[in-house]
């Protein structure tokens, strides 16, 4: 898939942990999400010299700064803090710039001064030798790493997790071997910050559902999806690639036409396997092997894969702890990704079913006793796209009280409303929806304009926003739903620092509040 996009120097600019020493290194954005600080710590551990810079000051990054400070196992006599600005100097003079993923090469001054840019990913990847189980897509991509991570452990394979799931690879390197699968969380930005250095080869890569997402700042889905492509580019037949073979939602899809699980199939050169929430038997369907979901008379679930290895498809999944539609598929495919690792069938159903989910995932966290009624709190912070919350919203099978809204990032709230406007669609409705303030929500509220749909708020803060909730739990003695959940579907700037902030604020709130 072709793209416009920055192609890097092949190969990394360390070719090994010792040539860290005595180099001086300049971290663009340290950050409060650990990937800066894990840079820094790695970088001072090897003998490196290292300037740390952030357009955030001092005050904004006193956790991180306060936190290296404590470690008296690392030279900090070593290390520079140049905060609140960039200055060209730092870039132009050091041996080598590690980039932040959330910064765009593209046009930036500072970055175009370096000599040579990395990544902490281009780092882990030069220098470890374990296989790597790479993940990326739209949705899913945090669960579906973290079932893979629990599941392979549980079998006894010990596995390390890493990337965008806010855990740098650099804090585990020098613990793993050929023996040790890292599972690594990949974002489109990671990957295109991969671009061209052929440093990436999964033995297993995955990609997640696709839908549009960081549409501010790619402001097209082609280049969006060329990045995520990224993924298999150096994949050989030897290697796996597991794509969806379901339709793309309503204008989700190809502009030429198809899906985008078809164009990835046609582009991998890796042995391609499917996942489908239809049946995909290879008995019925020549040629095709993966996952797929089947249902009793009873509506019971089973999850069924086939991989090359087995002679017939065997049920690898048939409960979960984790509730929604799309937690089964995202679980489904961890099961799979277990058993290309060698772990059996009945083996990996077992151990599936006992996993609990992540942080502000649909996170179950808090229980509430009111009017006889005993209300449940989930946390779906980390839902950053209209679709994401669109799927929790009817997570349940049953109606909720629905938390939602937030900053627009360019995406369109069109599927989030048609779910919301329960006359249009087969949805199950929410029983009382409330809205925070922000941009993304003020385009959903254009798209329920001539809806039936009632709606409280928007609030300008979570603060007013249960407090009003519990006002109103407090003043209904026939309660119409025991859940609560929060999904924004939209990002956090501006009332909070990121999802993860803002998971953490709402859980707090509820817990002191409720």
């Amino acid at each position: 898939m072709e793209s416009n996009a920055h192609v890097y120097p092949e190969g990394c600019f360390f070719k090994s942990i010792e040539d860290i020493k005595d180099k001086h290194i300049t971290v663009m954005g340290l950050g409060l999400n650990g990937g800066g600080e894990a840079c820094v710590r790695f970088l001072l551990k090897h003998g490196a010299y290292v300037i740390a810079t952030d357009m955030k000051n001092e005050q904004q990054l006193k956790p991180t700064i306060d936190s290296i400070a404590s470690d008296k196992n690392l030279d900090t006599s070593r290390l520079t803090y140049v905060l609140g600005e960039h200055k060209i100097e730092d870039f132009e003079n050091a041996d080598c710039v590690i980039k932040n993923p959330g910064v765009k090469i593209q046009g930036n001054k500072f970055l175009s001064a370096a000599k040579r840019i990395e990544t902490d990913i281009s780092i882990f990847l030069a220098l470890t030798k374990s296989p790597i189980i790479a993940i990326t897509g739209s949705k899913g991509k945090s669960s579906t790493v973290s079932a893979i991570h629990y599941g392979l452990n549980e079998a006894g394979i010990k596995t390390f997790l890493g990337g965008n799931i806010t855990v740098s690879p650099l804090t585990f390197l020098e613990e793993t071997t050929e023996q040790t699968p890292v599972v690594l969380e990949l974002s489109s930005w990671q990957l295109a910050d991969l671009r061209g250095r052929k440093l990436l080869k999964p033995h297993i890569a995955l990609i997640t559902k696709i839908v549009p997402d960081h549409q501010n700042w790619y402001g097209n889905m082609r280049d969006y999806v060329a990045d995520k492509s990224l993924i298999y580019a150096d994949q050989d037949e030897n290697d796996f690639t597991i794509i969806d073979a379901d339709k793309d939602a309503a204008g989700t899809g190809p502009a030429t036409g198809g899906t985008w699980g078809n164009i990835f199939a046609h582009e991998t050169k890796a042995k391609v396997l499917r996942y489908s929430q239809n049946n995909l038997d290879p008995l019925n369907k020549k040629n095709v092997e993966g996952v797929w979901q089947t249902f009793d008379d009873d509506n019971n679930f089973s999850g069924v894969a086939k991989i090359p290895s087995w002679i017939k498809p065997q049920t690898v999944l048939t409960k979960l702890k984790v509730p929604g539609v799309h937690q089964r598929q995202n679980v489904l495919n961890a099961a799979l990704v277990m058993a290309l690792m060698g772990v059996d069938a009945e083996k990996t159903a077992s151990i599936l079913s006992n996993w609990t989910g992540i942080p502000h995932r649909l996170q179950f966290f808090h229980t509430w006793q009111c009017n006889n009624t005993t209300y449940k709190f989930f946390n779906d912070s980390c839902s950053t796209v209209p679709e994401a919350a669109a799927a929790a919203s009817q997570s349940f099978g049953k109606p909720i009280v629905f938390i939602t809204g937030g900053t627009d990032k360019g995406l369109e709230f069109d599927i989030l409303a048609h779910t919301l406007d329960t006359q249009n669609s087969n949805a199950t409705p929410v029983a009382d929806l409330y809205l925070l303030e922000g941009t993304g929500t003020d385009k959903l509220l254009k798209k329920l304009e001539g809806t039936n749909v009632q709606y409280k708020g928007p609030y300008p803060s979570l603060d007013s926003l249960l407090g009003e909730l519990k006002n109103n739990l407090q003043s209904n003695t026939a309660p119409r739903t025991d859940t609560i959940v929060f999904s924004p579907g939209a990002t956090s700037f501006g009332m909070f620092t990121n999802e993860f902030d803002r998971g953490n604020q709402f859980m707090d709130k509820v817990k002191k509040g409720f």
